[in-house]
């Protein structure tokens, strides 16, 4: 049969078996101290193999070679491993509970309480939900920002992807859901790129973190976990859903991604505050 349809080269499958994929987790964890069993095998072994076509190894045993003797193929692999793509303000009704409902009442809680709002972005990759948080409470909380001290953490695993996170230059694609007057206020055109303003900039921390061990993070009372739970198994998901709500107090938020939900005993620690936005307040 000729090796071509409608004009274009048949891709070739590139098997990855469970051994194989064992192996490339023992490298990494070696190397990286990055572990590779808690994410789902299917989406891994997917990711695995876009960096074997792209680095041109002939099968898992010479790109496992490959990353035994090569840092920069490490580096390569862990970014593609922990990406996930963001945008500004992604599901827009999530932001407009966040403003209309749950930002007002932990801002009281911490007047009351005369202590810090501190928020959480996991899983931050680029910074979009960071920035957006931060761009909602400049735009609808200023008298709050002055009165109660204010912190936006944002983590993540990959020490390159936080880099270009603080850089704060995007590409206009990822904006599509700020309107033009947060655009004009926020944002400067650099060549065919967006530049966040130093105001915003300024009001989020980057950090390395491991989402896997959450429950080791400073406390916090609002914490993001939007869409990067569905790259890691049933167990691990419950796992860093208790670890988040160790580091939630009573009241404390927690918002998912419209994908996800709470499993298995971590559900008896959280209440619904919203199910259709899944926003839901620590017990």
């Amino acid at each position: 049969m000729n090796n071509i349809l409608a004009g274009f080269p048949l891709i070739e499958p590139i098997e990855i078996g469970d051994d194989e994929l064992a192996e490339i987790g023992l490298i990494l964890e070696m190397r990286r101290n990055f572990t590779l069993s808690c994410y789902k095998d299917k989406c891994m072994k997917r990711r695995v193999a876009i960096r074997m076509r792209s680095s041109r190894s002939r099968d898992a045993a010479a790109y496992c070679d490959l990353l035994k003797r090569s840092e920069h193929e490490l580096d390569l692999l862990q970014k593609v491993l922990t990406i996930h793509v963001s945008q500004f303000f992604r599901n827009p009704s999530v932001f407009d509970k966040l403003r209309t409902d749950v930002i007002p009442a932990l801002y009281k809680l911490s007047a009351e309480n005369i202590r810090p709002l501190q928020i959480c972005s996991l899983g931050c990759a680029s910074g979009e939900e960071a920035y957006s948080i931060a761009i909602l409470l400049r735009e609808y909380f200023a008298n709050d920002i002055n009165s109660v001290d204010t912190i936006i953490n944002a983590l993540d695993i990959d020490r390159e992807t936080l880099q270009f996170a603080e850089s704060a230059s995007y590409n206009p694609e990822r904006m599509k859901e700020v309107s033009d007057t947060i655009k004009k206020k926020y944002f400067l055109a650099n060549g065919t790129r967006m530049q966040l303003s130093r105001t915003i900039r300024d009001m989020v921390n980057f950090n390395l973190g491991d989402i896997t061990a959450v429950e080791k993070f400073q406390p916090h009372d609002l914490v993001l976990c939007r869409n990067t739970l569905i790259y890691f198994t049933r167990p691990e998901q419950e796992k860093i859903l208790n670890g988040i709500a160790d580091i939630l107090p009573p009241n404390g938020i927690l918002v998912l991604g419209k994908s996800e939900t709470l499993v298995g005993d971590a559900r008896s620690r959280f209440t619904a505050v919203c199910p259709v936005e899944r926003i839901y307040r620590r017990i």
